[in-house]
């Protein structure tokens, strides 16, 4: 598998106007379709078609952006659509899954999902038994963070020691009336998953875990604090903390034998040396100043149409696993 300095180092390398002739297909008309956009008009992409199910919000995205639109139901246009260099599919939560498919049947063949692709791992699981030759990975444009990347970067040659991580949720800012109940039934999955996506990015999955829950939310039944432990399957032993009774920010640290790493807030990479009284901020630099960390770099890694950089991605099955995980924690 490609490690992060090779894909640190393609990333700040590779020439942007190779991508400019590439055709896209973005399915949604939402918040996140609209910051996919602004990722095109930044590489110049002008082959851009924004499928969305109203008119009105197509349209005007389409107009601001100035690419092409069609709207309607998913099921009667997603078959009408020439293959395309890349698909994006940034529905709502509930209809991720489902619109991928339809993509698959329709013969797209290079498709990036929207995190966490659905609330539930079956459902990716299903999805994968359709693919043959098809790329599919889901969007977690935060393990393409410049602060994820350069320490992962740094620590390849350090041995890491421990882990933890908190991702304590601000539910007082929750908008209630935006999703179906099961998104903020399953909030782990829908919201920190995010956090703990990216820690278990650094640390690998579990392959033991010790979890706790307390509390309990008409919304939320499972839980308002977590509390765990547990071993990774690189046998780094790591810890995590959420409090969504309390206040509090998400946060990753990483122990090894030379430094001390933070991510804090998440955007931003920390250091603290074995020689050191204090933190220290790392500089970190991005090809996509002023976006949405992480999203242009995941994309251009899908439009390179090369298996080495594509693979860093996560997969249909590593994120099944990684909602798996999200479950126990949270008892769902």
């Amino acid at each position: 598998m490609t490690n992060s300095s090779s894909i640190y180092n393609w990333i700040h390398s590779v020439n942007l106007e190779i991508f400019q002739n590439k055709s896209i297909l973005i399915i949604g008309s939402g918040f996140i379709a609209r910051e996919y956009c602004k990722i095109f008009q930044y590489l110049k992409c002008q082959n851009v078609v924004i499928l969305g199910n109203s008119e009105e919000s197509s349209k005007k995205l389409s107009d601001e952006y100035d690419f092409k639109y069609i709207f309607g139901g998913f099921e009667k246009k997603i078959n009408q659509i020439e293959k395309k260099d890349l698909v994006i599919v940034c529905t709502p939560i509930h209809l991720l899954a489902e619109v991928t498919k339809l993509c698959l049947l329709s013969g797209q063949n290079n498709i990036l999902i929207e995190k966490p692709g659905s609330l539930y791992s079956e459902d990716l699981l299903k999805i994968n038994e359709q693919i043959s030759n098809q790329t599919v990975k889901i969007g977690f444009n935060r393990i393409l963070y410049p602060s994820q990347l350069y320490l992962k970067k740094l620590i390849e040659n350090e041995e890491i020691t421990s882990c933890h991580f908190r991702f304590t949720e601000w539910i007082n800012r929750i908008n209630f009336g935006k999703y179906q109940k099961d998104v903020y039934k399953r909030w782990g999955v829908s919201n920190s998953l995010h956090v703990i996506g990216m820690a278990f990015n650094i640390i690998e999955i579990p392959k033991k875990i010790s979890t706790y829950q307390q509390g309990k939310l008409d919304w939320h039944p499972s839980g308002t604090i977590f509390i765990g432990t547990g071993l990774s399957k690189k046998n780094i032993p790591f810890s995590y903390h959420a409090d969504w009774e309390s206040s509090g920010s998400w946060s990753i640290e990483i122990f090894t034998k030379e430094n001390s790493y933070r991510l804090k807030p998440l955007e931003e990479l920390f250091i603290f040396d074995i020689n050191s009284k204090n933190w220290k901020k790392v500089e970190t630099k991005t090809i996509f100043p002023n976006l949405k960390p992480g999203l242009g770099e995941q994309v251009i890694m899908m439009l390179s149409n090369k298996k080495s950089i594509q693979d860093y991605l996560i997969s249909l099955s590593g994120t099944s696993e990684l909602i798996k995980t999200t479950e126990q924690i949270f008892a769902y």
